[in-house]
């Protein structure tokens, strides 16, 4: 960050107190020592007294004086030199290296620090002493304003304003003047890469950007049709935008975040048959341009905020999206009050990029955030129960039901058939139970309730010592973060306290909101936020690479009604968006900005899971444009399909299929995700699971990805499917691998690509002339083997499928010869990085 000037305004002054009273050691300790023994050390040698690394504990002066397993003093007073800690910290002796971690390493400041105190003769200040010492800003550090910490040694710790900068109000920057230079996103970049001497790449061609932009905005390929169609880019961001693959695409995003599934998760990891209303209603804010207050403040709130309306009723399913279980084998009460941690720490996440679990346990060890702050937003959220209202079907959900639930109704006809029967218990007679209760529950996917809460009772919420219930401490009540500069009273009666919540989260006061949501939308258009942890704004999250820009955008959204259509407008309609993916100077951009932080190029992006299955099937023409609706069912790899699954007291059945290819080729936003059953074909292609908030997808590259995409069934059925589809418009070879490369690429092959084509072609017709294709059938039934509970015995069943009643995918055998060769090719056009990147 270039200036901390603006910071001043906010900041609170630095403590005052009478210097004669301590000496220079004792303030350099409470000063500079106590935050980096906290920071750096302690969780190693304090925190965990029955867990102790080498035996060393740095909580009291005389241990630290001490040392640990070695039995030599750590620290000898007036010898820094002598002493081993000093020494470790300077990790000049390759033997002693402290902390062993070199991302953890002390700065030279820090280790300069050390020894200066340690010259000084090491003096110590406990917590409660502590409190009182004057403390001096010699380098700009300052103490900010809360609700007080646990110790007064945490209320007066200093922060560096460059860490802080995320709780300070907008700055209203002004926007920069260059010549030529009108977008105002552009002019702030530019800004930057004139500081740092880099000149910008120029736009990239038409068909470029027409794929990037459409990939943003829909999460799919351009339609072949319309790729060579002219038309201004405004317009056509504008019919992105409008379309309703936006909502889709944008709701894939926010599900990440918010950790969407279809069943809770854990051991008992049953079905929640009304959260595909979420998904549908995130989808339809999206497409509806929905303020994102109020998106925000439906969710968090909805049923206080709006309580008659049904979309505000089902968004609050937000808050009960982690998982979760609870048993008879559970204590309520613990896992009550872990429903409140996710539900705290995830509205932290998600809406104010400041993870809070850790706050549950002590005062945050990087941030201006007490452990008083976290249970004041706790108790604004502890009326909040679990509720499912019945909401009545509204005429924008699908309700395309008939076929889902005779294919429940087909599989619940089959049952489990006994092979190995025990005389002295019926274990069985539980499988049958459990199996029977699991399609109670699924049937309910079909019923008018929403997967939502209620505000119900008036509990105290108390400061849990070291997060356990066992240890209450003292009560607060109902608040919001202490270190913003903007606060709305929260009532403490139960009715109204999320709402209140809500309000202030989504205020145009808020310094956080509109950051983090301006952040999220550049990082979902560049692959990296201008703060490159988007869920994390705090100290360890670093700053942002534009801070001005960043808050000029936060601002420019406010004043627009915090539209997202129109920042989505504002960004794509920039040159910086535009730019080619080749630096012009490659150099100089590696040794100034290897990072691409500044963004002198477009930084290029491989397809994300679901795009690569969505742009098969829709260069495959399979694709089923329905929206919304309970989860479809695709295939899977049958040895996971077939897996058992443990789901508390017996197994889970057999994951099968949706009974028709249309279901089964829905967007997969719609696939119903099942917390313990992962896709493979998705997993293997970074897709996040659903218990932590993802911030931003990892991009491996690993070699089980070749086998997936090269030998996996999904993208060989996808390829024998654009075989047929081409098929069937020409027998021509030559048009035929015209076609093969409009529907996988959006372009004509050149002339050197057809020659090999033709030749490849030809080669593999031959192979398939004399080679005959041999598709095993799919299992009818499944053998499952459990221990009996009460008498320890092995017993089994067998799982009939009803695999003779799900419609079966085109396989190659279906195929004449010429056909199957096409197929091939298009195996290899689905593997090539012009179909898996965005450039």
């Amino acid at each position: 960050m270039k200036s901390i000037a603006f910071l001043v305004p906010f900041l609170v002054s630095i403590f005052p107190g009478a210097a004669a009273e301590y000496s220079e050691g004792e303030k350099l300790f409470v000063q500079e020592i106590r935050p980096i023994f906290a920071e750096k050390c302690l969780a190693c040698h304090g925190d965990k007294p029955n867990k102790l690394k080498g035996d060393y504990d740095m909580r009291t002066r005389a241990t630290l004086l001490k040392g640990g397993e070695s039995g030599d003093p750590a620290i000898i007073p007036d010898k820094p030199d002598e002493s081993p800690l000093y020494i470790a910290v300077t990790w000049k002796d390759s033997d002693l290296e402290m902390p062993p971690k070199e991302n953890d390493r002390l700065d030279q400041k820090q280790i300069a620090f050390i020894k200066k105190w340690i010259e000084l003769g090491a003096p110590w200040i406990n917590e409660q002493e502590a409190g009182k010492v004057p403390v001096e800003s010699k380098d700009g550090r300052v103490t900010v304003k809360t609700s007080g910490g646990t110790t007064a040694a945490w209320t007066n710790r200093r922060y560096r304003p460059e860490d802080i900068w995320a709780y300070q109000p907008l700055t209203n920057p002004e926007v920069p003047k260059h010549p030529g230079i009108s977008h105002p996103v552009d002019a702030f970049i530019h800004a930057r890469l004139k500081e740092a001497g880099l000149k910008p790449a120029p736009r990239d061609d038409a068909r470029t950007l027409r794929r990037r932009v459409t990939y943003g905005l829909t999460g799919l390929p351009p339609d072949p049709e319309k790729a060579n169609q002219n038309g201004s880019w405004e317009k056509l961001v504008d019919e992105l935008l409008a379309s309703p693959r936006y909502g889709e695409r944008m709701a894939q995003h926010w599900l990440d975040v918010v950790r969407y599934a279809d069943t809770a998760g854990f051991a008992n990891d049953w079905e929640r048959p009304h959260a595909w209303r979420y998904r549908d209603y995130v989808i339809r804010s999206f497409n509806q341009d929905k303020p994102f207050n109020q998106f925000t403040k439906e969710q968090i709130a909805g049923d206080e905020v709006s309580p008659k309306d049904p979309a505000a009723r089902i968004a609050t399913g937000f808050l009960r999206m982690g998982p979760w279980e609870h048993t008879a084998m559970s204590v309520a009460a613990v896992t009550r009050q872990q429903f409140l941690d996710d539900a705290t720490n995830s509205i932290g996440e998600t809406f104010l990029a400041q993870g809070l679990k850790c706050a549950s346990c002590h005062d945050h060890k990087f941030d201006p955030i007490p452990t008083r702050d976290y249970y004041r937003l706790q108790a604004a959220l502890a009326p909040t129960q679990f509720a499912e209202p019945a909401v009545p079907f509204q005429k924008w959900e699908s309700r395309e039901f008939e076929k889902r639930r005779t294919h429940l109704k087909n599989i619940q006809a089959t049952g489990p058939e006994m092979i190995t029967k025990l005389d002295k218990e019926d274990s069985f007679g539980r499988i049958k139970k459990k199996r029977a209760d699991y399609l109670k529950n699924a049937f309910k996917r079909f019923s008018p309730s929403a997967f939502s809460v209620k505000s119900a009772g008036t509990p105290k919420t108390r400061i849990l010592t070291g997060g356990s219930i066992e240890s209450p401490g003292e009560g607060v009540s109902p608040g919001v973060l202490s270190v913003s500069t903007f606060s709305l009273p929260v009532p403490t009666s139960p009715q109204g306290r999320r709402r209140a919540l809500a309000e202030w989260i989504a205020s145009d006061k808020n310094p956080l909101t509109a950051r983090v949501i301006v952040n999220r939308v550049w990082q979902w258009h560049f692959g990296t936020g201008l703060v490159a942890s988007a869920n994390n704004f705090g100290k360890m999250g670093g700053p942002p690479s534009h801070p001005e820009l960043l808050d000029w955008l936060a601002g420019w959204f406010i004043e627009n009604n915090w539209s997202l259509k129109k920042l989505h407008r504002l960004i794509l309609t920039s040159e910086t968006y535009r730019r080619s993916n080749a630096p012009p100077d490659p150099v100089k951009v590696g040794e100034r900005d290897p990072n691409n932080r500044l963004l002198s190029w477009f930084p290029p992006r491989r397809l994300t899971a679901e795009e690569i299955r969505d742009s098969m099937l829709m260069s495959s023409g399979e694709l089923d444009h329905t929206m919304g609706g309970p989860g479809v069912f695709p295939f899977i790899n049958e040895e996971v399909a077939l897996q058992p699954r443990h789901i508390m007291g017996g197994i889970a059945m057999p994951y099968q299929a949706s009974p028709t290819r249309s279901l089964r080729n829905r967007r997969s936003i719609y696939v119903f995700r099942i917390r313990t059953l992962a896709d493979p074909s998705m997993e293997v292609f970074n897709k996040p699971g659903p218990d932590a908030s993802c911030e931003k997808r990892d991009e491996t590259i690993v070699t089980p990805q070749v086998f997936t995409l090269f030998n996996g069934q999904t993208a060989r059925d996808r390829a024998v499917a654009l075989a047929q589809r081409i098929a069937n418009e020409s027998s021509d070879q030559s048009t035929r691998i015209e076609h093969a490369f409009q529907f996988a690429y959006g372009r004509t092959p050149t002339a050197k690509q057809k020659e090999t084509a033709l030749k490849h072609l030809a080669d593999l017709e031959k192979h398939h002339r004399s080679t005959k294709s041999k598709q095993p059938k799919p299992a009818t039934s499944v053998r499952r083997q459990m221990v009996a509970e009460q008498s320890g015995e092995l017993f089994e069943w067998k799982e009939h499928l009803i695999t003779e009643k799900i419609e079966p995918d085109l396989k190659m055998q279906d195929l004449d010869n010429a056909t199957k060769a096409l197929a091939d090719l298009c195996l290899v056009l689905f593997n090539s990085s012009e179909f898996l990147y965005v450039y």
